[in-house]
C-alpha cells in the first residue's frame, strides 16, 4: 500500500504540470487582458496615440506580458515551485495572501456541504435499498431527482427571495390580501397574523458569512450567528449531491444484502438491524467513497456562483472577480490551489479504501 501511495503522490506532479499547462493556454486564449482594462480605468487614449502606446508597452512590461507565453509560463512554473504565484494585477498584493484570505472560507463551506451531503444521503440509501419497490422509495427516488433537476443559481434566487428577505411575499400578499378583502375578514385575527407572519419570510441572512460585529460576541453567540449565515448557502451547495449520492448508496446497499455472508448472519439470529448496520453498511460504503474525491472538486466549482450569489468573501467569489478582471496570477493561483485538493481528495479516496475494506 505505501508503495502505491508513493507513486500516486509522484504522479502528482506531472499531472499539475499538465493542469497548470492547459489552464495557462485557456487564460491566455480568453478575450481581453490586463493593459486593456487598465487603459479603460485609465479613461481609454484620451492622452493621445503615442502616450497610449507608451502606457501599453509599460503595462505589459510590468506584468511580463511582453515574454512569449512559453516564455511566462516557465516564469510562472519556476515562481510556483517557491510557492510564490506573483502579485495581483488589480490591488498590487501577493496572491497568497489573497488566496490565504478566502481559502479558510471557502473550505469551511464546502466541508460543511460535504458532511451534510453524506449525512443526508447515507440514510436514505438505506432506506431505499431495505424498503425496495415501496411508495416511500419511490418518493424518495423522484423527490431526490427533482432536487438534482433544479440549478443551483435559481434555487439559491428563490430561497432568497421567499426565505431571505421577505420581497418575495409581495405578490403572495397582495393575492391574499385581496380574496381576504372579498370574503370580508381582512381585519380578523387569522388574517392579521397571516399577512404579519407567514408572508414575511425574514427567517435567514442572504448576505455575508457572520453579522457585523460578531468578532466581538461571545463564542457560542458567534457560532450560532455562523451557522445561521450557512444554512441557505450550504443547502444550495449540498442538495444535488443528495441524489447521487444517495442512489450509488441505495446500490451499493442492494449489491451487498445479497452475499452469502449476510444470508448467514441472518442465519444467525442476527437482528436486521445489526445485519444491515454492521456487516452489510461497511462494505457498501465503498462506492460511496469513490464519489468523496470527485464531490470536493464540484463543491469548489459550485461554490463560484453561490459565494457571488450570497456575497460570501470565499474563494469562489474571488476567482469570479479575478476571471472578470483578468488578474491572470490570481487566477492560475486560485486554480492551481484548487487543483491541488482535487488530486489531494483523489488521494483520500485511495486512503480511505484501504480503511474501509483492507483486501483492496
Amino acid at each position: 500500500m505505501y508503495a502505491y501511495l508513493i507513486r500516486r503522490f509522484l504522479l502528482i506532479i506531472p499531472t499539475f504540470i499538465g493542469i497548470s499547462l492547459v489552464t495557462f493556454l485557456i487564460i491566455q486564449l480568453a478575450p481581453g487582458n490586463p493593459v486593456s482594462l487598465r487603459l479603460q480605468a485609465m479613461g481609454g487614449s484620451s492622452g493621445g496615440e503615442a502616450i497610449t502606446q507608451e502606457v501599453i508597452e509599460q503595462t505589459k512590461a510590468m506584468y511580463g506580458l511582453d515574454k512569449p507565453v512559453h516564455e511566462q509560463y516557465l516564469s510562472w512554473l519556476g515562481r510556483m515551485v517557491r510557492l510564490d504565484f506573483g502579485i495581483s494585477f488589480k490591488d498590487n498584493r501577493p496572491v497568497t495572501t489573497r488566496i490565504a484570505e478566502t481559502l479558510p472560507i471557502t473550505l469551511q463551506l464546502n466541508f460543511v456541504a460535504l458532511f451534510v451531503i453524506y449525512m443526508v444521503s447515507i440514510p436514505l440509501g438505506v432506506y431505499s435499498s431495505t424498503h425496495r419497490h415501496t411508495r416511500m422509495d419511490h418518493s424518495l427516488t423522484l423527490g431526490m431527482f427533482l432536487l438534482y433537476s433544479l440549478p443551483s443559481f435559481w434555487t439559491a434566487m428563490l430561497l432568497m427571495y421567499f426565505l431571505g428577505g421577505g420581497g418575495g411575499s409581495y405578490a403572495l400578499e397582495g393575492l391574499f390580501a385581496s380574496g381576504f378583502a372579498r370574503m370580508g375578514i381582512a381585519e380578523s385575527g387569522v388574517a392579521v397574523w397571516l399577512m404579519e407572519h407567514v408572508f414575511h419570510f425574514q427567517w435567514f441572512p442572504i448576505s455575508g458569512f457572520n453579522s457585523s460585529g460578531a468578532h466581538t460576541w461571545p463564542f457560542m453567540s458567534w457560532f450560532g450567528d455562523r451557522a445561521w449565515h450557512l444554512v441557505l448557502p450550504v443547502f444550495c451547495l449540498s442538495y444535488a449531491g443528495f441524489a447521487a449520492t444517495s442512489r450509488y448508496m441505495r446500490a451499493g446497499m442492494n449489491e451487498v444484502i445479497l452475499q452469502d455472508y449476510i444470508r448467514t448472519a441472518r442465519a444467525y439470529g442476527h437482528s436486521e438491524g445489526k445485519v444491515i448496520y454492521r456487516y452489510a453498511l461497511r462494505n457498501a460504503l465503498i462506492p460511496i467513497i469513490t464519489l468523496l474525491g470527485e464531490e470536493l472538486p464540484l463543491l469548489i466549482g459550485g461554490s463560484v456562483i453561490i459565494e457571488s450569489i450570497f456575497s460570501i468573501p470565499g474563494m469562489g467569489r474571488l476567482a469570479f472577480e479575478s476571471i472578470l478582471s483578468r488578474d491572470y496570477p490570481l487566477v492560475m493561483g486560485i486554480l492551481s490551489f484548487t487543483a491541488m485538493l482535487t488530486l489531494f481528495g483523489l488521494i483520500l479516496s485511495d486512503i480511505l479504501y484501504a480503511m474501509v475494506d483492507p483486501k483492496i
